[in-house]
This record gives structure tokens, C-alpha cells and sequence, in this order.
């Protein structure tokens, strides 16, 4: 499957995805993240047939940026 968005071309054919390693061993609340190219897909663990978010680099290290700062602790 080959799509363009964002000015980026991604194949998630053969995308290689993994959970974060702090998940829980139930992995009730996971999302799975595949780094394709120069775009990162991101879906739900339980449900990967359903959508999948596509970032940019830059967008991806300012969302990890964020979460390291704690922008979005409750």
C-alpha cells in the first residue's frame, strides 16, 4: 500500500512495527510506530487495520520533544 501525503511517498507494505517498550504487558492502550522512510506511521496495537497516522520527521521529534519536556502532562 503506497500512498503520498505531506509531500512524502510511503509504502507501508513493508513497514516494521513495534510497540514502546513501557507498554504494559496487556497492551490495552498501545500504539505500534513504523519509521518509513523519512515519514513515522503510527497506529492502534489493537486495531491496525484502522487508520494510520503519517508525520514528518520534524513533526515527529517535536511531538517526543514535547513529550520529554512534559508539554503534555496532565
Amino acid at each position: 500500500m503506497e500512498f503520498e501525503t505531506k509531500g512524502l511517498r510511503v509504502d507501508l507494505s513493508r513497514a516494521e512495527w513495534f510497540t514502546s517498550t513501557r507498554s504494559g504487558p496487556d497492551g490495552d492502550n498501545c500504539v505500534e510506530v513504523a519509521f518509513v522512510g523519512e515519514a513515522i506511521a503510527v497506529r492502534d496495537s489493537k486495531n491496525p487495520a484502522a487508520a494510520t497516522l503519517i508525520f514528518t520527521t520534524a513533526e515527529w521529534d517535536a511531538f517526543v520533544g514535547g513529550a520529554k519536556d512534559g508539554e503534555f502532562d496532565l
